[in-house]
Parts: C-alpha cells; structure tokens; sequence
C-alpha cells in the first residue's frame, strides 16, 4: 500500500464497495423480476402497488447493506486520507543529510545588449534652427541590412529650399565682387592716367623754367608758379593713389568676406539636404527605441516627426551579443574577469548559453535599493547565438565559484542562526533537537555544512511554527 502510495488504496476500497453494491443490486432486482416486476412486465404498477418497497425483503437488505456500507467506508477513508496527508507533509518538511557535488553559483541579472551597434540618431543640422523632421521613409524592425543601406529618410523641402536661398544669395555676392573689381580696375587706370598727365605737366613747366631768363619777370614768376603746381599735383596724385588703391581693396575684401561666409552657409544647407537621408555604417538587424512621442511612449512610425539629435532606431551585430550586469559590492571579491557564468533567458527559459566574463568597472555607483551599498558595472560575452536573443532581454546569470566534490549538503532554509552561531534542528528520538553547526560556502538553495552532521541524519527542512520546549534545550 504505501509503495503504490495512498490514491491507489483509496481507489481500492471504491472499487469493492461499488462491487458489492451492484451484486445486491442485481440480486434485489432478479428476485422482484421472479415476481413478475420487471421493467418490460406490464402489470408492473400493480405489483408494486401490492409489493411496496419497504415491504421487499431484498430491497430492505440492500438499503441497509447501503447504509452499513456507507457507515464504514467515510471513516475509512477520512482516517486514510489524514494518514496519508501527514505522511506528505513530513516528506516535505525533513531532509536526509547526504554527500554530493556541490556547485557554488552566484547569480546574477542583467540586460542582454549587442557588442557592436549603431546608434541611429535624428540629424543636427547646421546653421538653421528646426524644431522637428518628419520620417518619409523607415527600414522595417527586425529587418537585416547591409552596410550602405537606407535605413530611414526625412523630408528635405525645408533643407532645399535653405539651400537654394544661400546658393542665390552667394551668387549675388559673387557678381558684387567682380563688379567691384572691375570698378576698381576704371578707378585705377583713370588714376594711372591723370598720374601720367601730372608727370607731363611737371616736366613741361620745368622746361619752362628754363626760359624764365629770357622773358618777363612776370612771365617768370608764372612759370615758376605753374611749375610748383604740377609739383604739388603730381605729389598729391601719388599720395591718393596709394589711398584710393586701399580703400577700393578693403571694399572688395568686405563683399568678399559676405561672399565666403554665404558659401560656408550654402555648404551647410546642402549637407542638411544630405542628412536627410540616413545609411547603415555597418551589417546588422534594425532595432526600434521606445522614445516619448508627442504624448505617449512608443516606437516611430511614418510619418512621425522627431527632434534632432534623439536616438531612435540602432543596428546590431547579433553575431555577438553581451550582458550587463551590476555586482554588488559584497560579491566583488568573489569574481575576477575570466570565469565562466550560464545565461538564462526570463522570457525563454528554455535557452542557455555560456557566458565569460569580460571586465569590472573600476569605479562603483549607488545602488538601486541603497545608497550606502555600492555596485559595479560588469560585462559578459555571450557564446553562442539563437535567433530569439535580441537585445534589451532581461537575463539572468549564474556564475561559477567553484565546486565540491563529496559535500554534506543541505537547504539552505533550514540552517538557523543564534547570535550569528549557525544550527540545525535534527530527528533523535521522535523528537527534533537543536544541533551547532559550522557551515561553508553556500548558493542560493543549498549550503555546505562542514562539522555537526553526518551523512544519513534526518533535518527539519523549514523552521517550525511552535517548537516545543524540549526542542530548544
């Protein structure tokens, strides 16, 4: 009975009683069919008028073998299920000390994420200020792309229509610029010219001069005068030529400078108008960012319009794959790059894959729960693919510290501690009685126990609700 276990004993004693049941039953039934009361008889209703049931001696003693049975199977089976109940629960609540391998784990989680990406962001543009762009054209998520390819478009009306304003308004530089020169070309030779008459008219009225001692005093003095004039003008022209070549220069180097800073700004809308357009640097898988979207959380769509510089799509490798985790400090000391972890999927458990870790971050940050209790950044590389690990993926890792061959291993809630002395709660006698123990490593289920017990000693599993006083002595 206990080794088929106590469904089957309950099914048994059904069973008989259902067996007994039916014999009377068709015992009662064939002595009335005798009697002409059987269910094709037509006289039927008469005789069971004239024969009322309580009144049949068969059917009397099968109500009450009924009753009798009834009477004896309910304890019965009310005792059993109690029994077996009871017996259930101490299987569940005790543990059979023994030796086995134990494997110390540390677990861990983190997101999964791609070794190389890309991050896609909305273009800045240079030298205008646009509040958003608009998506024309989007690479579908999860769709493969290869290096060079389009993975979105944006609308460049805006951009073109800058472009062509600083191209017509660099034109219109450039054609001042060569009207200016070509103004200060007239200037020069005008200048050139007059610069050549004075030098005639000095040299003429110095030969002049030359006849002051044959003519008039008068005559003399005018030539002298005339001579000093074509001096002076000669003198003043050289002087003003060097003035007007200066001024007409520093007039083209202005319109000059207008005519450069409008083609850097030219430059400028043009690589706008080729921003709008976006290529894949590398091979990899279209990711989507969720990003705040005028209202809601969500991913682009388009038509939708984005502000310069947000990231919302990625391209990654998932050739090579990753995942981030934080280390609390307490567990620091226990990890060193190198050692090897198995990755579990939350969303997938049936995936796992190996993992080593890669690096620690040096520097510490405060914790999620604490602010005095420091974590690490830690990265591990993912071996292995599966076309279901995608980036973002919560996983959890469980890392190696190390095994044990021939351990006495026990669970781990059933080790209590008494002013920081660990102990446990063993069967001697009928009875548990509280035993020390010293206990070693341990993970997350198990613990190690290295003096206090033996192989073969029965342990309560689970701390009792009430334990008696002469339990705690």
């Amino acid at each position: 009975m206990d080794i088929l276990g106590p469904g089957y004993a309950v099914k048994s004693v059904i069973r008989g009683a259902l067996v007994t049941l039916t014999v009377m039953a068709d015992s009662a039934w064939n002595s009335n069919g005798a009697e002409g009361v059987g269910p094709g008889c037509p006289g039927m209703l008469e005789v069971m008028r004239a024969h009322p049931i309580f009144r049949s001696k068969p059917k009397v003693l099968f109500f009450s073998a009924l009753s009798l049975l009834i009477c004896v199977i309910v304890p019965l089976l009310f005792t059993h299920l109690r029994r077996a109940q009871a017996s259930v629960d101490r299987g569940e609540s005790i543990y059979r000390v023994e030796k086995k391998k134990f494997a110390h784990t540390l677990r861990l989680n983190g997101t999964t994420m791609a070794a190389h990406s890309f991050a896609v962001l909305a273009p800045r543009l240079e030298g205008s200020q646009v509040g958003s762009m608009v998506i024309t054209k989007l690479a579908a998520a999860g769709s493969p792309v290869k290096k060079g390819d389009v993975l979105v478009e944006f609308d460049p009306q805006a951009q073109m229509k800058d472009y062509l304003d600083k191209k017509a308004s660099y034109d219109n530089l450039v054609g001042q610029v060569a009207e200016k020169q070509a103004d200060e070309d007239i200037a020069r030779a005008k200048d050139d010219t007059a610069l050549q008459q004075a030098e005639d008219e000095l040299q003429h009225s110095q030969l002049e001069l030359k006849k002051n001692e044959i003519v008039s005093r008068i005559d003399a003095e005018k030539n002298q005068e005339a001579a000093d004039e074509a001096q002076a003008t000669l003198q003043q022209l050289k002087e003003t030529y060097q003035l007007k070549r200066a001024a007409a220069k520093a007039g083209i180097r202005i319109v000059g400078i207008q005519r450069d800073r409008a083609l850097e700004a030219m430059r400028y809308s043009q690589g706008n108008a080729s921003k709008m357009v976006v290529h894949s640097p590398m091979a990899g898988v279209v990711v989507y960012n969720t990003i705040w979207l005028g209202g809601r959380m969500g991913t682009v769509q388009q038509g939708d319009q984005v502000r310069p510089g947000l990231p919302f799509m990625a391209v990654v490798d998932p050739s090579q794959m990753e995942v981030r985790v934080d280390l609390n400090q307490v567990d620091l000391l226990k990890v060193h790059p190198g050692q090897h972890a198995k990755m579990h999927l939350d969303a997938y458990p049936g995936i796992e894959l190996g993992a080593t870790l890669e690096d620690i971050s040096p520097l510490g940050h405060n914790g999620e729960f604490s602010e005095t209790v420091r974590v690490f950044a830690a990265r591990f590389s993912v071996q292995g693919t599966d076309p279901k690990l995608l980036p973002d993926l919560s996983a959890a890792l469980d890392l190696d510290l190390g095994t044990e061959e021939d351990a006495l291993v026990v669970p781990r809630q059933s080790v209590e501690f008494d002013s920081g002395n660990a102990f446990v709660w063993v069967e001697d006698g009928g009875s548990f009685q509280k035993h020390a123990v010293k206990i070693g490593p341990g993970n997350d289920t198990e613990v190690v126990v290295l003096s206090g017990l033996k192989p073969g000693d029965i342990i309560r599993r689970t701390t009792p609700a009430g334990p008696a006083s002469g339990e705690r002595s």
